[in-house]
């Protein structure tokens, strides 16, 4: 019982986190690449977490570390980069929506896999939800010429990564806290973070100078301690006490959230885009039924 009530806590939570991420990342844009971003998400995000949890490291067994290393990549390293470029061409709100395709990617890697069984309306659902999310895609580009939607697709493989990430999380790490899940990814992502982040041209004095990148450092900061490293533990520790395709399920209101913030900065929806976002939203419903 006590389980339950923590899983529905810890969803409402992340899905507020997670659904201002969106607009955090844009924010953030302004004065920084897309690199950028990523590399430094990854980094304050690193820090704070070994600040408070350095010694929860020790409890990871040498043979554990692989599947830490390839939750880092899927869970933390590649989406940051893959919503940072994706955002540069589409409107937050927009990639909050098609984030939440991530139960449906969770469920059809379970299944292709994982051998993860699944039911009829589970394939239904996954049929609905990818319906809704090409519908999504070509009316944004219809709405807005403006934008590039082919960048849409770098969300959708953000999708494929986190659902990755929860099928590894729930099939070999169990035994593994969750604060030294999040600790051990981020310590294998410094190294490669600071090589992309030296590549980037961050540290040239102009760039470091610059009031823009000033400001957006400190959405970043907001971003990477709040949304990345407090939020990762507390996945981690929801995907435990749950289920892949439940602890995915907290992009149900992810995009809630993220358009709330979208409206109040002046992004446009049409209603279409608003219909099909809710035919995404079903067939994760339906894909989530009786688990």
């Amino acid at each position: 019982m006590q389980n339950i009530k923590l899983k529905w806590l810890y969803l409402i939570i992340l899905s507020v986190v997670w659904g201002s991420s969106f607009i955090l990342i844009k924010k953030s844009l302004i004065g920084l690449t897309p690199m950028q971003l990523g590399a430094l998400r990854t980094l304050f995000a690193a820090l704070f977490l070994f600040l408070i949890g350095f010694k929860s490291l020790k409890t990871i067994q040498a043979s554990d570390w692989k599947w830490v290393a390839i939750s880092a990549f899927t869970g933390s390293f590649i989406p940051a980069f893959l919503f940072a470029f994706a955002e540069t061409e589409i409107d937050s709100g927009i990639v909050s929506i098609l984030n939440s395709t991530t139960p449906l990617m969770a469920l059809i890697l379970g299944i292709s896999v994982f051998s993860v069984r699944f039911n009829k309306n589970q394939f239904i659902g996954v049929i609905v939800g990818l319906i809704g999310c090409l519908a999504l895609i070509l009316e944004g580009a219809s709405v807005n010429p403006d934008q590039n939607y082919w960048y849409a697709f770098l969300v959708l493989c953000a999708s494929c990564c986190y659902a990755i990430n929860v099928n590894i999380i729930k099939r070999y790490m169990q035994h593994i806290s969750p604060i030294a899940i999040a600790n051990g990814n981020f310590i294998i992502l410094i190294i490669p973070a600071l090589i992309v982040l030296g590549f980037s041209g961050f540290f040239k004095i102009e760039t470091i100078t610059n009031p823009k990148t000033q400001t957006s450092l400190i959405y970043i900061s907001v971003l990477a301690v709040v949304g990345t490293a407090i939020a990762k533990v507390l996945f981690n520790k929801l995907v435990q006490i749950s289920t892949p395709v439940f602890a995915s399920s907290v992009t149900y209101m992810i995009p809630v959230i993220a358009l709330l913030w979208g409206v109040m900065d002046n992004e446009q929806f049409s209603f279409y885009q608003v219909l099909a976002s809710g035919i995404i939203v079903f067939g994760v419903y339906l894909a989530n039924r009786n688990r």
